[in-house]
């Protein structure tokens, strides 16, 4: 006989609905359990399965983890409170770490995708750069921990740093060795990421014990022998180049042969004055520094590539580099002129928050959504954070020659934090996921 269910409907099966239903949700909710745990499962896989994945996830967390030490540090001395004292000066940990620690992050995971590509060689492998997350990533978490007053997680934290940056410099390394080094761009690079291991070899030095001018000599290798010539160095190539694809008709591709090996030389003039305490001199290297980027600036025809976005934020991102080094060779001019260093940090702030900063958000944005099979456009996110940066930027220069400046350094960091934050949320999903498109990589 056929059952009745409570309703009074029949059930030839003799199994009341209620029931069925129960098994049909409890089965569904397993099947999704199964599904979570499996996607849970293929992240590791999927985050290595391209450089840049791994290396801009690392990259992502540091913009968060790097500001939000510094900022605790800022707060904590405004408001008197005691805070977990470094084992090295903090002024020179927050510079050395969001130049080795977060900034590299993301050109290692952009050198070890474009590397192969520009000279024409097959990919790296897994092999190659997972060693270099794991390394530099690590390395950078665990020397984090030991800016809380745990010197030996500090000196852990920085060999296997430096362990990651050598593997990166064996990978990159291989591929310029088997293209004869012809190729300048990457030739470029890779000097500056040599000068970047001896930067960050000389602060572990210091850690140890050495003079502080092993990190004073690391400070200022990590802005202009190591940061600088491979940001100059990616614009050089990629900006002219990202502006013809775009500007189709009527776009004259500038890519001075000379400036480049310029560039090198007056860095290098200007690191040989500042590591022997010449700042007064400065200007002979950098008011024809400003002369240079300049030149560029008006070179690629900003005014060509207003639109779409991806490609106007990184020409707003660069006229910063123009700013920066009309500041600093004012400032060394001032000097000069027996008038002081009225700018302060002004000019490094222009430099590492005004281009630094705006052209990471730029570059990595476009890479992002490439790489990942999304529109190259800017987004909301991208802009928010972009607009919210250029903010910081203002605030942080404006400290200098303000009448109370450790709040504004204070309001400069914690927004920092509130414009990065959206944009490293996206991102990271971006990363642990697959691609839009369903291709690999």
């Amino acid at each position: 006989m056929n059952a009745r269910n409570d309703d009074g409907r029949k059930n030839p099966g003799g199994i009341p609905l209620r029931l069925d239903m129960s098994s049909a949700v409890r089965g569904a909710a397993a099947m999704e359990g199964r599904a979570l745990r499996a996607a849970i499962a293929d992240v590791p896989a999927l985050l290595a399965s391209a450089p840049h994945r791994l290396m801009f996830l690392a990259g992502a967390t540091a913009v968060l983890a790097s500001m939000l030490w510094w900022a605790g540090f800022l707060v904590a001395g405004y408001a008197g409170h005691a805070f977990p004292s470094a084992p090295v000066p903090a002024g020179w940990a927050h510079a050395v770490f969001t130049q080795y620690g977060m900034l590299p992050a993301f050109m290692f995971g952009f050198l070890l995708t474009v590397f192969p590509r520009w000279m024409n060689q097959p990919a790296l492998e897994r092999r190659q750069y997972v060693p270099v997350f794991a390394g530099i990533f690590a390395g950078y978490l665990i020397a984090q921990v030991g800016l809380l007053d745990r010197r030996p997680l500090l000196l852990a934290g920085i060999a296997l740093m430096l362990v990651g940056w050598i593997s990166a410099l064996a990978a990159l390394g291989g591929v310029l060795w088997r293209n004869a080094a012809r190729d300048r761009h990457a030739l470029s690079c890779f000097a500056a990421l040599v000068l970047g291991a001896c930067g960050l070899a000389a602060f572990g030095a210091f850690a140890l014990g050495a003079p502080w001018q092993f990190a004073f000599v690391a400070i200022k290798l990590g802005t202009f022998g190591l940061l600088l010539p491979v940001y100059f160095t990616v614009c050089h190539r990629m900006v002219p180049f990202f502006s013809a694809s775009v500007v189709r008709e009527g776009y004259r591709v500038f890519k001075p042969g000379w400036s480049m090996p310029l560039t090198w030389a007056l860095l290098m003039l200007h690191l040989a004055l500042d590591l022997t305490h010449r700042q007064d001199w400065l200007w002979l290297a950098d008011a024809p520094l400003a002369l240079v980027f300049a030149i560029h600036a008006i070179g690629w025809q900003p005014w060509k590539g207003t639109t779409p976005g991806l490609l106007a934020v990184l020409h707003l991102a660069f006229a910063w580099l123009l700013v920066a080094f009309v500041l600093y060779a004012a400032q060394s001019l001032l000097a000069f002129l027996d008038y002081g260093f009225l700018l302060g940090r002004a000019p490094v702030h222009a430099l590492t928050i005004g281009f630094f900063g705006s052209m990471l958000v730029a570059m990595v944005t476009r890479v992002t959504q490439g790489h990942s099979g999304r529109p190259l456009e800017m987004g909301r996110i991208p802009w928010l954070t972009f607009v919210l940066l250029q903010l910081v930027a203002v605030v942080r220069i404006g400290a200098e020659v303000s009448s109370d400046a450790p709040l504004w350094l204070i309001v400069a960091a914690v927004g920092w934090l509130i414009a990065f934050a959206p944009w490293v949320v996206r991102s990271a999903w971006i990363y642990l996921t697959p691609r839009t498109d369903g291709r690999p990589g």
